[in-house]
């Protein structure tokens, strides 16, 4: 097996050799929006050392996994107010993602999994990964990092530290970004997440909703507008390097366990 993990340091000729039918290659995607004003908006850089990660682990069951080039801009949504963020379309990001399908699959590599950094990029590929079970019987699962790290981080930190620890700007990213990238991260513009946001004279509950008479309604509101700071409903304080290692750790081997037990088997229809 060759020692290159991306696909973008092989050669031509070493991709005809180890791009094989039992290939996997891993799809890393994030966004460049406001992650809070202390860390780098980049997202993608984490998704794409995960996806890192993951390849590791899953090369040192024995499985051949290289990472694909990351897609660094995310589905345009309620951040879209991020100064200097970059975001596209819903078309946009499935075009995308149906030529990446297509390349690969044209070439016989059909073993794939995404591994996604960014919410707005749900919609897109749950609509492209479905097209593709449909029309060419392809079976592509999408390892939402964040979604499935709030799940982890009360077993690894502590329920009451997780609770109070999680959300946008907060854990798991900050503590995964001073793992991956300290040197990017600004201590000094670390904060809690500020409270009692609204709008038209409704109180935020949400970056898309408001709380009326004890119901969350959905409203169109951009993040600016709950908050100043990029943080919203956490401590970013509590977050730690210590907490990326391990997080960082638990999401390796449950995304390289996907890949060896399901991926490289062939979840095909």
């Amino acid at each position: 097996m060759t020692p290159k993990i991306r696909m973008a340091e092989l050669t031509s000729e070493e991709a005809r050799q180890h791009l094989t039918s039992d290939a996997v290659v891993l799809l890393p995607m994030g966004s460049l929006e406001d992650q809070g004003i202390h860390a780098p908006m980049g997202d993608y850089m984490a998704a794409d050392l995960m996806a890192l990660e993951i390849a590791k682990a899953a090369r040192a069951q024995g499985v051949a996994t290289f990472v694909a080039p990351v897609i660094p801009f995310g589905g345009k949504d309620y951040f879209d107010s991020s100064h200097g963020g970059i975001s596209i379309s819903h078309a946009t990001l499935c075009g995308i993602l149906d030529d990446m399908f297509g390349c690969l699959d044209r070439h016989g590599i059909r073993k794939l999994m995404i591994v996604n950094g960014h919410g707005g990029n749900v919609p897109a590929i749950t609509e492209v990964a479905l097209r593709w079970r449909q029309k060419a019987g392809l079976f592509v699962p999408s390892m939402y990092l964040w979604q499935v790290a709030y799940g982890e981080l009360p077993g690894l930190i502590g329920a009451d530290k997780a609770k109070a620890s999680s959300g946008h700007g907060g854990d798991p990213l900050t503590s995964v970004g001073l793992h991956f990238y300290p040197d990017l991260l600004r201590a000094d513009l670390v904060r809690p997440a500020p409270t009692g946001s609204t709008v038209k004279g409704l109180s935020i509950s949400g970056f898309s909703s408001i709380t009326f008479d004890g119901a969350k309604i959905q409203v169109p509101i951009e993040a600016l507008e709950a908050t100043e700071t990029g943080a919203y409903g956490c401590d970013p304080t509590l977050c730690s390097a210590e907490t990326g290692a391990v997080l960082v750790d638990r999401l390796a081997a449950i995304g390289a366990g996907l890949v060896v037990e399901h991926v490289a088997r062939g979840l095909h229809d």
